[in-house]
């Protein structure tokens, strides 16, 4: 078994590909992914026609200019050429005064400005209307200070803003600051977790084959399942230590708050690894060649990856897949890392969810064991 193993070690570090994959992506796709994924827009490209240049309206342009949610990229002279540059893709939204702004505003009557959205993609506009409509609350609130009341209504026909008779006061419990980063990176850990895992499996296997040393390991007195463990003990180290690596980021440098247990989450985290290298090496066993492998997962990653609610929460999936998600070891990590990281949760409340990765571990990598050794008889 020990000769196993410092062949293995060998192996990898000869080959400088095998300890860049092992490395590099987990490291790399973490900070990468975790800022691409950010649901937060901003730097909305806006356009303006401002058929009453007054103060008050250039006030209105420059409150919505001022925020991280919208940049002025042109002022347009009619509500037509700002259609059109909208529909040229040129612009997310537009902003259109009336001429009667200014008057309505010293008058005290409701002013109705027009909001024009590009809609083709639904998200984004629907995160740019509710943008768009806070800006225009806080200056609407900024005006009796200077005298004016008024109510600034939008064309979609919404009714004004009156005071409710009662008021909400949210508080938002772990996560004030509203960070969304600390939900996609604890989620895309796992993810990365079982991709990087059952492709370093799948890959270490299906070289075996490839050079023709299938057989000669054969020949030794070790038997198949102990060079199955052989096959996957250097890579399980040394992602293992990389796992550690992973967390340190989290911390530091997406600022993640550390408030549960961490060898509850590195014990989450180690079980995740070993059912990615079962399933790695699952699918290895069905294929020759290091191709086929990588075809094989490319079926598998991406409904684990979909169907994880790693990037979203499992809730807004349909109700008849959410079911699924229950077999999905990313999913039960998701968990496990939100509520140990960031709610301080303990081992009573996600007993579950690591009982389910043990049991995913356990089964994946025996099924592995034992279709390898069919393979072989």
């Amino acid at each position: 078994m020990r000769a196993l193993v410092l062949k293995e070690c060998r192996q990898i570090v000869r080959d400088p590909r095998v300890m860049l994959s092992l490395a590099v992506p987990l490291v790399f796709h973490l900070m990468l992914f975790g800022s691409l994924l950010s649901p937060a827009v901003t730097d909305l490209q806006l356009g303006v026609v401002d058929e009453s240049p007054s103060s008050e309206s250039r006030e209105l342009v420059a409150v919505l200019s001022g925020s991280r949610s919208f940049r002025v990229a042109g002022v347009y002279q009619s509500v037509d050429r700002l259609g059109d540059a909208i529909a040229r893709g040129d612009l997310d939204a537009g902003l259109v005064v009336p001429h009667d702004f200014m008057r309505d505003l010293e008058r005290g009557r409701p002013v109705s400005v027009q909001v024009l959205l590009n809609a083709m993609n639904a998200n984004t506009a629907a995160i740019s209307q509710g943008y768009m409509q806070g800006v225009i609350e806080d200056y609407t609130r900024g005006l009796p200070g200077r005298g004016i009341h008024v109510d600034i209504r939008s064309m979609s026909g919404s009714a004004p803003i009156e005071p409710a008779p009662v008021v909400l006061h949210p508080a938002f419990l772990y996560n004030p600051g509203l960070v969304t980063s600390w939900f996609v990176v604890t989620g895309l850990l796992g993810m990365l977790l079982i991709m990087i895992g059952s492709i370093t499996a799948s890959t270490t296997m299906v070289k075996e084959r490839e050079a023709g040393t299938l057989e000669q390991l054969l020949m030794t007195p070790a038997s198949p399942s102990e060079i199955m463990v052989a096959k996957i003990g250097p890579p399980f180290v040394l992602l293992c230590l990389m796992t550690v690596v992973a967390l340190a980021i989290l911390r530091f440098f997406w600022h993640v708050p550390f408030r549960g247990s961490l060898v509850l989450v590195v014990a989450g985290a180690v079980l995740c690894l070993l059912t990615g290298m079962g399933i790695g090496t699952f699918i290895a066993t069905f294929t020759r060649s290091a191709q086929q492998a990588q075809l094989a997962t490319f079926f598998v990653s991406p409904p684990l990856s979909s169907l994880s609610g790693a990037f979203t929460p499992a809730e807004a999936m349909p109700h008849w897949l959410r079911p699924i998600t229950m077999v999905n070891p990313i999913y039960h990590f998701g968990v496990i890392a939100r509520a140990a990281l960031i709610k301080g949760s303990g081992i009573a409340t996600l007993w579950p969810n690591l009982l389910a990765l043990l049991l995913f571990a356990v089964v994946l990598v025996s099924a592995s064991v034992w279709r390898f050794r069919q393979q072989l008889s």
